[in-house]
C-alpha cells in the first residue's frame, strides 16, 4: 500500500548528523518522546486558536515536520544507543495517541459542517494506531501499513493548515475529503490487522 512512512529511511539518514549531536549532548530516547508529547500540545493550542491569526494554521504543516522528526530520532536513539525500554515503548505509542488525539481535535471547531465525519476519523485513527500494536501483542511486528497512516494523516494536515493559512474555503468538500479519509483508514486498519493474523500462521 502506498504510504508516506516508505520515506523513512531516507528521512532517517538526513537526521543523522542531529541524532549524534543530541546523544553528545546526552539527550536520551525517552527526552526526545516527551518533548515529541509537549510539541504536540503548543501545536494543538495554536491550531485552536488560528481563528485568531491565521498564522497560527503555519504551526500544522511545520510544527508536524518537526515532530515526524522528533518521532524518527527517538527511536533512532534507542535503537543505536541501547536505550530502548518497556517505559520508553509505553511512552512512544500512548504519547503518539494522545499527541494526535490533541492536534486533531480543533479540526471540529474549523470543519462544524463534517462534524460527525471528523470524530469518525479521530476515532479511527486511534483503533488504526491499535491495530498496528496487535500485531506485536500476539507476538510478531508492528504493523505500520498504509494508507492513511500515521505519517499520511500528519502530510494530509499539514497540507490542510496550509490551505487554511492561504484562505482556500473546503467547506463545500469536507464531507467528500473526511469520507475518502475515513475509507483509507478502514483499509489501513483491515490490512494491519489481516497482516497480523497471516503472521501468527506462519
Amino acid at each position: 500500500m502506498i504510504s508516506i512512512y516508505k520515506l523513512k529511511p531516507k528521512f532517517q539518514q538526513i537526521l543523522n548528523p542531529i541524532l549524534l549531536f543530541l546523544h553528545k549532548q546526552k539527550v536520551t530516547a525517552n527526552q526526545i518522546t516527551l518533548s515529541s508529547v509537549l510539541l504536540s500540545v503548543v501545536i494543538a493550542g495554536l491550531f485552536w486558536n488560528a481563528d485568531i491569526n491565521t498564522w497560527y494554521f503555519l504551526c500544522l504543516p511545520i510544527g508536524l515536520l518537526l515532530r515526524m522528526a522528533l518521532n524518527a530520532l527517538d527511536g533512532m536513539m534507542a535503537r543505536k544507543f541501547n536505550q530502548t525500554s518497556t517505559l520508553g515503548e509505553v511512552l512512544n505509542e500512548v504519547g503518539d495517541i494522545i499527541s494526535d488525539v490533541l492536534i486533531f481535535f480543533p479540526l471540529l471547531k474549523f470543519q462544524p459542517e463534517s462534524l460527525y465525519l471528523v470524530i469518525t476519523f479521530i476515532l479511527l485513527s486511534v483503533i488504526n494506531e491499535f491495530s498496528g500494536l496487535l500485531g506485536k501483542a500476539i507476538g510478531k511486528s508492528r504493523r505500520y501499513d498504509g494508507p492513511m497512516g500515521k505519517s499520511d494523516r500528519a502530510f494530509l494536515l499539514g497540507v490542510y493548515g496550509l490551505i487554511q493559512f492561504f484562505e482556500v474555503h473546503i467547506s463545500g468538500y469536507s464531507n467528500f475529503i473526511f469520507g475518502g479519509i475515513i475509507l483509507l483508514l478502514v483499509l489501513s486498519t483491515f490490512t494491519r490487522l489481516k497482516k497480523a493474523l497471516n503472521e501468527t500462521t506462519k
